[in-house]
C-alpha cells in the first residue's frame, strides 16, 4: 500500500468536501486513515489460497460446519462497510481436513478487500473446493450493508444473504436441508 497517496487522497477528499484540513480534529486524519486502510485492508497484502494449503489425514466424511462466523468487508460500489456473519461447510473426501481456524482466516482475507457479497460468497466456496476437493462446499453470508444504511433506500436492518453450493450441497436436496437444519439450531 501506498501510505502517502491514501493520505494525499484523503487530504483532498477533506477539501473536496468544503472541510478545513488544517482544522485541529483533521490535523491527524489522514495519516489514520492510511493506517486504517493497512488494517482492514491487509486482503491485499496475503493469499487466501496460503491459509488452506496445510490438511490433516483423518478418516471423516460428514458435515463439518463453521457458523455464525462474524466478519466485515468494504463495499466496492460506495466504499461503505458490509458486516455480518458467514455459516461455511464441506465434506471432506480423501481423509483431508484443515485446520477450522484455517477456513475462518480464509473468509477474513477474501473479505479485507474491496468486496461485493456475492463475490465474496463465492470466491470462499471456490477456494476450498480448488484447495481441498472436497465432497461439497456451502457457503452462505448474511450481512447488513451501509450503503442501505446511511444513504440511497435508508432501510438499517435489512439483511442481504447470499449462498454458493457446491458438489453435494448443490446436488443433493437431502445432504443441503441437513446443512441449513444444522444452521437453524
Amino acid at each position: 500500500m501506498n501510505k502517502q497517496k491514501i493520505e494525499q487522497a484523503v487530504r483532498i477528499f477533506l477539501e473536496a468536501i468544503g472541510e478545513d484540513v488544517k482544522r485541529e480534529g483533521l490535523k491527524g486524519t489522514p495519516e489514520r486513515v492510511a493506517r486504517m486502510c493497512r488494517e482492514i485492508f491487509q486482503g491485499y497484502e496475503k493469499d487466501a489460497a496460503q491459509e488452506l494449503k496445510k490438511t490433516f489425514s483423518e478418516s471423516y466424511d460428514e458435515i463439518i460446519l463453521l457458523k455464525n462466523i462474524p466478519f466485515y468487508s468494504v463495499c466496492e460500489h460506495h466504499i461503505l462497510p458490509f458486516v455480518g456473519k458467514a455459516h461455511i461447510a464441506y465434506i471432506p473426501a480423501n481423509n483431508r481436513v484443515v485446520g477450522l481456524s484455517k477456513i475462518v482466516r480464509t473468509l477474513s482475507l477474501l473479505s479485507q478487500r474491496l468486496q461485493i457479497q456475492e463475490r465474496l460468497t463465492n470466491q470462499v466456496a471456490d477456494l476450498i473446493v480448488e484447495k481441498l476437493q472436497p465432497k461439497g462446499v456451502l457457503v452462505i453470508i448474511e450481512a447488513e450493508h451501509m450503503c442501505m444504511v446511511m444513504r440511497g433506500i435508508k432501510k438499517p436492518g435489512t439483511l442481504v444473504t447470499t449462498s454458493a453450493l457446491r458438489g453435494a450441497f448443490k446436488k443433493n436436496e437431502k445432504t443441503r436441508q441437513e446443512a441449513l437444519a444444522l444452521i437453524k439450531k
